[in-house]
């Protein structure tokens, strides 16, 4: 049985992924703190979601990804690049993320079926 979990999620995406949504409860700023099921999948669509119009830094990508606990953030980010999903690119000072087309498919495959 899978367990649910209670998590902060951009409203875009939720909007977007809203069959991972179990029950939403307050909105705070650009998120929803909400009871989502699937944890994992839908912390790796937040990620590729914040990426998919435009590359990001580190920093920008974190912080709109919702993905509280930087350790998780890093796991999921790692896992992202390792199976060619992001790219990552020293850009001066900054490391840019971008979305690959693997990455791009990846989302597609579970953006909302009315789209």
């Amino acid at each position: 049985m899978m367990r649910t979990r209670l998590t902060y999620v951009p409203l875009e995406v939720a909007d977007q992924f809203e069959d991972f949504i179990i029950e939403r409860d307050e909105e705070v700023l650009d998120a929803v703190k909400a009871r989502t099921r699937d944890y994992s999948t839908l912390s790796l669509l937040k990620l590729l979601y914040q990426l998919k119009a435009n590359p990001m830094t580190f920093t920008n990508l974190y912080s709109r990804s919702k993905i509280r606990m930087k350790k998780s953030f890093l796991n999921y980010l790692h896992l992202c690049v390792d199976y060619n999903f992001i790219r990552k690119e020293p850009v001066g000072p900054n490391m840019i993320y971008s979305i690959t087309d693997k990455g791009r498919t990846m989302l597609n495959l579970f953006i909302h079926k009315g789209n």
